[in-house]
């Protein structure tokens, strides 16, 4: 197989539905990414996205509790959690209160954070292919091949809530790392910085990245070579500067 990609328009073939391209991200995801050469149509995935994260969300909220989640997410972090026992009883309360409306209000806006990462991680791929590659890919285009390359992401959601609804324990709940899919997950005594670095070493996250190159190679008509070294690239950039802010604020 060469390692350009080579898409030729076809007459008359019938583009893909919503749903089989949907399907297909995940047993043919070359068909569903040259598709959105046709098409940069992403309502489904989104759709799907919208749902599965309001699900989490609320299967956290009655399972676990937003204020667990903020105990425990205090107690993964060794400055924060030295920091709350060193305020005063009613000074601490209201920090904690306070977190958990946050983390309560931020979870249940998760649709509309994925739009912005989305956006964002779209806009970054979009400036990269076209200005380092000099390919000749349209945002919209970029922003559908994130949008179908997260789909794998749900399977996350997925699991956490079947693990909350069938005998999950509410006591170590995570919900920055809710599901062993990678290393992280194994070793919650773990510096905050290498849970932090293993956490990105993620049997789904990678999955995800696998389809972005494969997606933004296809619309962007450059080597998958090309399009993993812009993928991955910034994938690492953002993999060290994760690790040095948990080692700073850790």
């Amino acid at each position: 197989m060469s390692d350009v990609v080579a898409v030729e328009a076809q007459s008359g073939q019938p583009g893909l539905s919503q749903v089989k391209r949907v399907v297909d991200t995940f047993v043919a995801p070359s068909k569903t990414f040259t598709d959105i050469l046709r098409n940069t149509s992403w309502w489904l995935p989104f759709l799907l996205a919208a749902v599965v994260s309001i699900g989490v969300t609320f299967t956290i909220d009655k399972h676990v509790g937003f204020g667990r989640v903020v105990e425990n997410v205090i107690l993964d972090s060794p400055k924060q959690e030295e920091q709350m026992q060193s305020l005063p009883p009613d000074q601490r309360a209201a920090r904690v209160s306070a977190m958990t409306g946050g983390y309560r209000y931020v979870s249940y806006a998760t649709p509309v954070i994925i739009l912005i990462i989305s956006a964002i991680g779209a806009l970054v791929n979009w400036g990269s292919f076209n200005v380092g590659l000099g390919a000749k890919t349209t945002f919209a285009q970029m922003f559908c091949v994130w949008m179908y390359a997260s789909l794998p992401r749900l399977l996350s959601g997925l699991l956490t809530m079947v693990t909350l609804l069938f005998g999950g324990n509410a006591e170590s709940f995570n919900i920055k790392n809710p599901v062993g899919t990678n290393l992280a997950y194994f070793m919650p005594d773990a510096a905050p910085w290498l849970k932090t670095a293993l956490s990105f070493f993620d049997v789904i996250g990678i999955w995800n990245l696998v389809l972005l190159v494969i997606g933004t190679s296809i619309v962007a008509k450059v080597s998958r070579g090309k399009a993993a070294a812009v993928v991955v690239g910034w994938w690492v950039i953002v993999l060290v500067l994760s690790v040095i802010t948990a080692a700073v604020s850790g």
